[in-house]
C-alpha cells in the first residue's frame, strides 16, 4: 500500500532548495510517497494561510529569513488568540527564522510558545528538538547574544534548563537521552563533578541500553574521584569509584585496561580510603575518645589489610595496648 507522509519542516526547506529552478510566484508544497519518493503538489491558493507559510518555508530555504520573519509576525499578531490551526506552523517557522538569522535565543521564545499552547500539534516534537540543538550549542561553549548583537553572555544557565525540560517533556526518548548525556558533559567540563556524576547515574539508569553507557560510566567514576579532597574528607566518593571500576570491568575488560580503570587504580584509592580512615582514628584519639578510635583502627585493619595504613594502624593498636583481634561477641567486633 502507497502511504503518503506530510513533509518535516526541516525536510520541507531542503526540498524548497532542490526545487528553488522550478519554483515560481507561488510556492509548491511537496510529500513524501515511499514508492515514488519526492511528489510536488498543488501549490496552496494564493493569499491563504498555507500559502504564506509556504512561502516563509522558502525564504528561509533561499537565506531570506528576515523576510520570512516580518511576515510571520505581522500573521501571528493578526491570529494569536484564535483558532487558526496555523499557529503551531507559524511559531515555529518564526523560531527558525530568528535562528537562521543568528539569534537563536530569540527564536526559544517562539519555540516555548508553541510548547506551552499547542501540546497535541506535530511541531510539538520539532519544537523540542530545536531547543535541544540550540541547548547542545551552549552547552559546548556558544556564548548567546543579548540587547546588543554580539555574544558576551553567558549561555550556560540556559542550557542547562533546556537540557532538563528536553527530558522531562519527552521522556524515554532519543532526544531526552541525548539531553542527558549533553547536561552530564556539561557538569563534566565545567568541573562540577558532584552534579555530573549524578547526571551520568541518571543516565545510565533511564537509559540502561544507552549508546553513551560506556562513556557515561567511565566519566561517573573520574567524578567521583575528583571528588575526593583527601584524608580529612568524606571518602564516600572513592567508595563508589571503587564500585564503578568493578562494573567498567565487568562489562568493558580490554577498554579497562586502555584508559586506566584497572587494578593499579583500585590499590591507590584503597590506600586513599585508608589513609581517610586512619586520619579519623588519630582524631579520636586527640580528642579522647578511644572507643571510637579502636573500632576505626581495627575496621581499617579488617577492610584493607595491605594499605600502607592498615601497617601503622596495627603500630597504633599494639601501642595503646588493643588487641587487633576483636573479642569474640564483645566490645570491638564489626
Amino acid at each position: 500500500m502507497v502511504v503518503a507522509k506530510t513533509l518535516p519542516v526541516w525536510m520541507a526547506a531542503l526540498a524548497v532548495c532542490l526545487w528553488t529552478g522550478l519554483a515560481h510566484a507561488q510556492a509548491t508544497t511537496f510529500t513524501l510517497d515511499e514508492e515514488t519518493g519526492w511528489i510536488a503538489g498543488e501549490p496552496p491558493e494564493p493569499g491563504t494561510d498555507a500559502a504564506l507559510m509556504a512561502d516563509s518555508r522558502r525564504f528561509i530555504a533561499e537565506g531570506r529569513p528576515s523576510l520570512a520573519r516580518s511576515r510571520l509576525r505581522r500573521w501571528i499578531r493578526e491570529h494569536r488568540n484564535t483558532d487558526n490551526p496555523y499557529l503551531p506552523t507559524a511559531y515555529l517557522l518564526l523560531g527558525d527564522a530568528d535562528s537562521a538569522m543568528g539569534n537563536e535565543y530569540r527564536a526559544l521564545f517562539s519555540y516555548e510558545a508553541l510548547i506551552g499552547k499547542f501540546p497535541e500539534s506535530p511541531e510539538y516534537v520539532i519544537a523540542i528538538q530545536r531547543e535541544l540543538e540550540i541547548a547542545t550549542r551552549y552547552a559546548r561553549g556558544m556564548r548567546r547574544k543579548g540587547f546588543i548583537p554580539l555574544r558576551i553572555f553567558d549561555s550556560g544557565p540556559t542550557a542547562q534548563e533546556l537540557l532538563v525540560l528536553v527530558q522531562q517533556r519527552l521522556p524515554g526518548s532519543e532526544a531526552a537521552e541525548r539531553a542527558a548525556i549533553e547536561l552530564a558533559d556539561f557538569y563534566y567540563r565545567t568541573r562540577q563533578m558532584k552534579l555530573a556524576a549524578e547526571m551520568y547515574e541518571i543516565l545510565r539508569i533511564n537509559f540502561p541500553d544507552s549508546r553513551f553507557r560506556k562513556r557515561a560510566l567511565q566519566r561517573q567514576v573520574l567524578a567521583n574521584l575528583t571528588q575526593f579532597k583527601g584524608p580529612k574528607y568524606d571518602a564516600t566518593p572513592l567508595k563508589e569509584a571503587a564500585l564503578l571500576i568493578e562494573e567498567f570491568r565487568d562489562r568493558y575488560p580490554i577498554e579497562a585496561d586502555e584508559v586506566g580503570l584497572n587494578e593499579s587504580l583500585l590499590a591507590r584509592i584503597d590506600e586513599s580510603a585508608a589513609a581517610q580512615m586512619l586520619d579519623t582514628a588519630r582524631y579520636y584519639l586527640r580528642t579522647g575518645d578511644p572507643i571510637s578510635a579502636r573500632f576505626t583502627l581495627r575496621r581499617l585493619v579488617r577492610n584493607h589489610p595491605r594499605s600502607g595504613a592498615a601497617t601503622r594502624a596495627r603500630e597504633i593498636l599494639t601501642e595503646q595496648g588493643w588487641s587487633t583481634r576483636p573479642a569474640q561477641g564483645g566490645e570491638g567486633a564489626d
